[in-house]
This record gives C-alpha cells, structure tokens and sequence, in this order.
C-alpha cells in the first residue's frame, strides 16, 4: 500500500519544465531515492512534496490525505521532517536548542522536549555533546543535528535533499550506512534525493531514475544495473560500453538478435522488448567492463568473439581497465589488478551474447 502518492505532478518555472507530469508511489517504509543530474527535476519534486512548492498541475497524496486537491496543505501541517543539503542549523543556537526549536513551537512539556531529544541525540550518535555550538563540530556532526531535528517531531515522512554532499568521502561513505540503518529502525517512509550512483545504490529500498523532469526508470539497484530502461539510465548508472548499429536479424522464438556495428557484421546481443526491435532500426549494443571477458588464446566459442590490441592500461588499485582497440573502435575492459598484459599486446575479447544488451 502507498504511503505517497504523486499524481501526475506538474511545475513549471516559466519556460522550464522542471517536472513532467510525473506518477510516483512510496510503500509505508520505505526508502526511496530519486536519482538523476542536475536540473532534472527531483530536488523540485521533493520540495513540492514538503510544501515548499507548489505544482501547477497534479496531486500529493500522504498517508490517505490529498495535499493539494482539496485544499494546499502547509508544510507545518504535513508531518515532514526535512534535512537539507548545506544543514541549515543555526549557529547562535546549542545542539540541544537546534534539535527542540520545532517541539518548542508545538508547546509541548518541558520533561518531553527533554526526553525526546535525550533519545534522538542516542540514536543520531550526538550524545553528550548537546551544550557545543555547531562552530565546534564537525561537518558529519552537523549533518546529524539536522538529521536529529527532522526527527525529533516524530514525522509521517523524512525527506533529504543531498544531505551528504558537501561532506568528503569517507564522512559520506560512513554516513549513508548510518542513515539507511536508522532509518530501518524507525520504520519511517523517506524520500531521498542525490545525483551520486554509489550513495543511491547503497541506500535505497527502491530507485527512481530522473531525466529533464520524467522519471526514465523506477526499480531496486540490481535492476537498474543489471537491465536499464535505455542509454541515459545506463550511462548514468554505472559504466558502460556502448557501440552504435543497426539491427540486421531476429532469430526466431528468441530474445536475442544480430546487430551490424563498425568493427562487426553480427553481433550477437539481447534485448528486453523484441517487439520494439525491427530490422535496420538504429541501436546501442552495449555491455558493461566487468561483463567482458578477455584471454590470450582464443577460446571455443562461436558468437561474439574478436581480437584487438591494448591501447592503453590503467591501474585503480583492486582492478585494471583496459582499454582494447578493436578495428578502431574501443572497448573498456575491467580486469584483475594482476594480470601482465601491457599496452600494444593482443586480447581475444568475449562478449557474452546474454550479458550484451541492446539499448535505444
């Protein structure tokens, strides 16, 4: 059952659409991330979410109550609680007094505040610092006092917008783990935004991919990886090979066909919608480093097998990249870091016709 319901959601700033129309769903408990570059449109939809924006077109459902169509709902009224991206804590104000502030405009006891913000000040790891001004922190403290007051009010729903962006990447790296785990714990529906991969990835229960306003691709982090929409999702997440063609055959009761690219004639690959693919229709055959296989001799296969020469080697610690000059066209191939092969010598490179995708 959803918890948040977009509905055809629709903003404009004048000319730009910022969001298209867009149809989302959250599950109770769940974290969702939505993924995309910059402009695309998820930091809008997360705002629109908070009651920061309001849309043109569409509606916000929250826990079975309608945001917009019966009337907009305030941000105050909504049961958000929200981190930002720069942490927007106040710099004149003790940890404790950041965390409170909202429970203090609620008028509630002062033995409650108390409580309450002994228990979020546990869970977010700030305990005993509560008397230190953010000056004498450091920029993951300080994340964690937002983090604190976003759910020190007990809100229906979390959104964060870019929360570890400005911080380095082992701070990052530590804090996405910690963030995914307290969120488990709690139980709390949460919305996150980023344009990191790797943060998305690791975080969410479920990824929605963004592109000039649309979301291109909804599905968990295997999915997407392992079998995306199109080129953009597939560029976007991760890295990939991609070689320009057009396809030429489509065997029968199959979900493979030939594709004719620069460096071959036939090209073995799959594809998730045969009905889409005809015969000369321009496409990506497309395939990830790590999906390629390499030998020195060459091995019994009938399909997709070519020779070329290493052009050039580079070495990332737990693995090569090498990137293998095949009639001109060059493919990136991911490698263990110990293999002796140099720059100028010969490779027979597989390309596994069922880890060979074709992409539009």
């Amino acid at each position: 059952m959803a918890f948040i319901e977009i509905q055809s959601l629709f903003k404009r700033y004048k000319d730009v659409v910022a969001v298209n129309r867009i149809q989302l769903e959250v599950n109770k408990g769940e974290l969702l991330t939505m993924l995309g570059p910059s402009g695309c449109g998820k930091t809008t939809t997360l705002r629109c979410i908070a009651g920061l924006e309001k849309p043109e077109e569409g509606d916000i459902v929250i826990d079975g109550q309608p945001m917009l169509s019966e009337g907009f709902v305030p941000p105050s009224k909504r049961g958000i609680g929200m981190v930002f991206q720069n942490y927007a804590v106040w710099p004149h104000m003790k940890v404790f007094n950041n965390i409170v502030y909202g429970l203090k405009l609620q008028k509630i006891s002062r033995q409650s505040i108390r409580e309450r913000a002994q228990q979020v000040l546990e869970l977010v790891g700030l305990d005993g610092l509560e008397n230190r001004y953010p000056s004498q922190l450091s920029g993951g403290q300080q994340q964690r006092v937002a983090l604190a007051r976003a759910l020190v009010t007990n809100p229906k729903v979390l959104l964060l917008d870019e929360p570890l962006s400005n911080l380095d990447a082992k701070l990052r790296e530590e804090l996405r783990f910690e963030i995914k785990s307290l969120v488990r714990r709690m139980g709390i529906t949460s919305v996150y935004v980023t344009h990191d991969q790797a943060e998305a990835m690791v975080i969410s229960d479920r990824i929605a991919v963004m592109d000039s306003g649309n979301v291109v691709q909804i599905g968990t982090a295997r999915e997407i990886y392992e079998k995306p929409a199109n080129r953009f999702v597939a560029d976007f997440i991760g890295t990939m090979n991609f070689m320009s063609g057009e396809v030429v055959q489509i065997p029968q009761d199959t979900d493979a066909v030939y594709v004719r690219t620069e460096f071959s004639e036939k090209m073995l690959c799959t594809t998730s919608s045969i009905t889409e693919t005809t015969p000369g229709k321009k496409v990506y055959a497309s395939i990830r480093p790590e999906d390629v296989e390499v030998f020195t001799e060459p091995p019994q296969v009938t399909e997709n097998l070519f020779k070329g020469t290493i052009a050039h080697k580079a070495y990332l610690g737990n693995f090569l990249y090498f990137f293998v000059s095949v009639n001109e066209t060059m493919i990136r191939v991911q490698v263990p870091h110990h293999l002796p092969q140099e720059e100028g010598q010969e490779l027979y490179l597989f390309l596994n016709p069922q880890k060979c995708m074709i992409l539009f």
